[in-house]
């Protein structure tokens, strides 16, 4: 039995709960877009007074941990890691691709479909990984450039198979197999984090707060914008 704090920034949505025996008491979430250095603060204050009201010890810090937003990823992991120092209790990681499908699997309960949880990464790329209903890995993480045979291995044996998260959309009008299923609206959200949260508490699963950083699968390159050079050039 666990109290957890289940922090999700991994895209432009916003959300933390607190859950206790993987049920969760309370939610706080804003789909308005990517504002989560100002929301992920207050939300977080806002669930430890409510554990506090209730009298409820919080027992660990769960966090999505990637692959996602380069930005909101480390405004996520600072915002746990700095929960985690503060009250004293562990740092659990879960992986977005995961957390994204377990949301798929809550709202299909499709128990024989496989489920690619899909991620933008620009132009046609994706971050994907791929899950059976009981959210074991098929595939693993990768980050995918799109084509009509990016995923016919997967498709292979017709399986019915829901492609989801923010980017299959743009990926649908490749992905031609009769059994390929396109879930919209899928989101990875801290209340699907819940039970995820609660079993790797219960499995001990713990990071090192103090060195944890995020999954990024690819790492971050600054560019410079086109009207900056050209402005350094002319002077």
């Amino acid at each position: 039995m666990a109290c957890i704090i289940n922090i999700e920034t991994s895209t432009t949505v916003c959300s933390v709960t607190l859950a206790q025996d993987g049920a969760v008491l309370l939610e706080k979430i804003s789909f308005d877009g990517p504002a989560h250095a100002v929301l992920g603060g207050v939300y977080i204050e806002e669930v430890v007074a409510f554990a506090r009201k209730q009298n409820l010890p919080i027992d660990a810090v769960a966090v999505s941990c990637g692959p996602g937003s380069y930005t909101g990823l480390r405004i996520g992991v600072s915002l746990a890691k700095g929960v985690c120092f503060g009250l004293n209790v562990p740092l659990i990681s879960l992986p977005t691709l995961q957390v994204i499908a377990a949301s798929a699997v809550t709202q299909t309960q499709d128990k024989e479909a496989h489920y690619c949880a899909m991620i933008d990464a620009r132009r046609m790329e994706v971050y994907a990984a791929c899950y059976d209903a009981s959210l074991n890995e098929i595939r693993s993480t990768a980050a995918d450039i799109v084509t009509e045979e990016t995923y016919l291995p997967l498709l292979a044996d017709g399986t019915k198979t829901y492609f989801f998260g923010n980017g299959a959309a743009k990926c649908m009008h490749l992905i031609q197999a009769e059994n390929a299923v396109l879930l919209e609206d899928i989101h990875p959200l801290a209340t699907a984090m819940a039970p995820l949260s609660e079993a790797a508490f219960q499995a001990k699963r713990f990071e090192d707060s103090a060195y944890y950083e995020p999954y990024y699968l690819k790492e971050f390159v600054g560019t410079v914008a086109k009207n900056k050079v050209l402005g350094e050039v002319i002077k």
